[in-house]
């Protein structure tokens, strides 16, 4: 059974290793390759785009695939929906791989808005000193903000437009506690702006601002595509192929 995983996080990594080490699948992992050097799954790997839906719809036929895990980063929200329309196009059953988003704990000072434009809003509002913590995509929501100063943490460096008074800090997760408060102490960070990626790789930072009493603007995740069926896990994920195989 070939399997194509839409991937470039550490559920879709973790999935491409357990299911490749069981027998009966033939897994294949695509990366948009938006990174330089991304971390690479176990097994047959592509790297670039489909051409859209219908890209992705004649790839899955020309590839003979069988079943399609979307396990793509929580706000890749074109490629979901082309793996939504490519999935129903094509009939070839399609599961989307989520990690839980995180959840607002006792003593956190959280701003939830809808998308970038109103994060840049709130964080002009809140602080001069920002801690953008959003990838390197969408840093340009922020560009016409002249008297804030950022912090800007990638893992690659943002391509667009920049605030005029920045700092890029490039580094890749995960993040530990003291790291994190040191970061904010240090650069007398007085607000911290996030997408709600959830996952544990990046979590540090929230703990770390609700220590310091620093307001965090957590910018929601886009939805999923009408009636998508989700799974939170790897091993979810895999016992979802192994009940498609069965089918």
């Amino acid at each position: 059974m070939r399997v194509l995983i839409l991937g470039g996080t550490r559920e879709a990594r973790e999935l491409a290793h357990i299911a490749s080490g069981e027998r009966g699948f033939e897994i294949v992992s695509s990366l948009a390759g938006r990174v330089r050097k991304p971390l690479l799954p176990e097994g047959e790997v592509r790297i670039g785009g489909f051409g859209g839906a219908e890209g992705l719809r004649s790839w899955l036929a020309a590839n003979d695939v069988a079943a399609m895990v979307d396990a793509t980063h929580p706000f890749a929200a074109a490629i979901s929906l082309n793996a939504a329309v490519a999935a129903r196009v094509s009939g070839v059953p399609l599961v989307h791989l989520r990690r839980p988003g995180w959840a607002e704990r006792a003593g956190d000072r959280w701003i939830r808005v809808p998308d970038l434009a109103a994060a840049a809003r709130e964080v002009a509002a809140l602080g001069s000193r920002v801690f953008l913590t959003i990838g390197r995509q969408g840093v340009d929501a922020f560009a016409g903000l002249d008297r804030p100063w950022f912090l800007i943490r990638a893992i690659d460096p943002p391509e667009g437009a920049l605030p005029p008074r920045y700092e890029l800090l490039l580094a890749r997760g995960p993040f530990a506690l003291e790291g994190e408060a040191r970061l904010l102490a240090e650069r007398r960070i007085d607000v911290l702006a996030t997408k709600d990626s959830g996952g544990e790789q990046t979590e540090a930072k929230l703990a770390a601002a609700r220590a310091a009493g620093i307001p965090v603007v957590v910018v929601d995740r886009p939805p999923l595509p009408e009636g998508a069926r989700i799974v939170e896990s790897a091993a979810q994920a895999l016992d979802w192929l192994r009940g498609t195989r069965r089918g």
